[in-house]
């Protein structure tokens, strides 16, 4: 040993040369004994160190274990430290592992290892709960009684024709990526709620009005999904958008009872142009299907008249054919027929002007007296 002038303080205890004590006294040397020859100083041995350490070590344990017992401290220590790196990860959760502060690996729910601390370091990140931002307002704890605020500075957004909109509008989202979620980014809710407010005004910006507030609330809400996705991978953030739910789209508080007489004016509009498209299409066809029965009966009163100017004619010339063969029976068969067609529906009464004429009873116009007789009749039924 380089010191070898020290008393039986140990290593650590108050040695000085020259029967000197305390930290200055003797040759100058201090706590740590004698100053080596030769001037220069040195420091304690480390195998001296050591070895007393492990005499201490030993005088701690129970009973005469030696170097086998303190061997076997160590062993079962170790176990224990090895032991220690053994985890689970909750079905919805995901473990991310860094090695001395860097990024290792990413492990799956179930039972899992990495080396104990302070080698390896475990972070559980829960990829399954579906975490929510409010945009445009913030709901209230007691809605009862308080209700949703409405936040101005987020909510009122310029359209592409110029007008302004009140949106509110809610982001669900969820981890898909634990280590880009865990490093990536400081605050994930502040992140997202920036990402959709700016994505939900550039579409906003690109819609006019009176689609935002009605048709094409639905598309507004798919694009700003899209594009808040993007955003959202583009930053490399891990997140997930689950939905993007579009709670309100109004015209702002100061003109919506004025931009509602608007929509109702419009309203009765479109109801006054569809009563008139009903009553065009009901109308035009009953007037064309009219025309059509006129243009059909013209049409048969034309055949009907033709046809009965040719029958007239090929009678006519018939007639005039029989005529010119036979003149004078022609003549009276035309005078029979023409009589007959004349008195065919008249009361007739024929008295023979012969000898048996001058004593015949004076006419009674008997079927005028049986009419006038049945017309009373009927009359005094119907009065009944």
């Amino acid at each position: 040993m380089p010191w070898t002038n020290q008393v039986s303080g140990g290593p650590w205890g108050p040695s000085g040369g020259n029967g000197g004590s305390g930290a200055g006294g003797g040759d100058g040397s201090g706590s740590w004994g004698r100053r080596p020859p030769g001037g220069g100083s040195q420091g304690p041995d480390i195998e001296d160190l050591f070895r007393r350490g492990q005499d201490r070590i030993r005088g701690l344990l129970p009973g005469k274990l030696g170097g086998r017992g303190f061997g076997l401290v160590l062993l079962v220590l170790a176990a224990l430290w090895l032991g220690s790196g053994f985890y689970t990860i909750a079905p919805e959760e995901q473990g991310v592992v860094l090695r001395f502060g860097e990024y290792s690996t990413t492990t799956q729910p179930g039972l899992n290892y990495h080396f104990p601390y302070p080698i390896e370091t475990l972070l559980k990140v829960a990829v399954l709960t579906v975490r929510r931002v409010e945009i445009g307002y913030r709901s209230a704890a007691d809605v009862a009684r308080t209700g949703d605020r409405n936040i101005d500075d987020e909510s009122l957004m310029l359209t592409g024709d110029e007008n302004i909109i009140d949106v509110n509008f809610v982001v669900q989202w969820a981890v898909k990526d634990a280590a880009a979620f865990s490093f990536n980014i400081r605050n994930p809710s502040q992140t997202v709620k920036f990402a959709a407010e700016s994505a939900m005004r550039e579409v906003i910006g690109k819609s006019d009005i009176a689609s935002a507030l009605a048709e094409g609330r639905e598309r507004v809400a798919n694009s700003t999904e899209v594009l808040l996705q993007g955003i959202l991978d583009e930053y490399r953030t891990g997140i997930l958008v689950t939905e993007l739910l579009l709670q309100r789209a109004d015209p702002p508080q100061a003109v919506i009872e004025s931009y509602r007489d608007v929509q109702r004016a419009k309203a009765d509009q479109e109801r006054l142009i569809n009563e008139a498209d009903a009553f065009k299409n009901r109308v035009v066809p009953e007037a064309n299907g009219q025309a059509a029965q006129l243009r059909a009966e013209a049409e048969a009163y034309k055949e009907q008249v033709v046809a009965r100017a040719d029958g007239a004619a090929q009678r006519f010339v018939a007639v005039y054919d029989e005529y010119r063969q036979a003149k004078e029976v022609t003549k009276q068969r035309i005078y029979l027929e023409t009589m007959e067609s004349v008195f065919r529906d008249m009361n007739k009464v024929i008295i023979d002007n012969g000898p048996g004429g001058a004593g015949v009873v004076p006419y009674l116009p008997l079927p005028e007296i049986q009419k006038r007789a049945a017309s009373r009749a009927r009359e005094a039924g119907g009065d009944q």
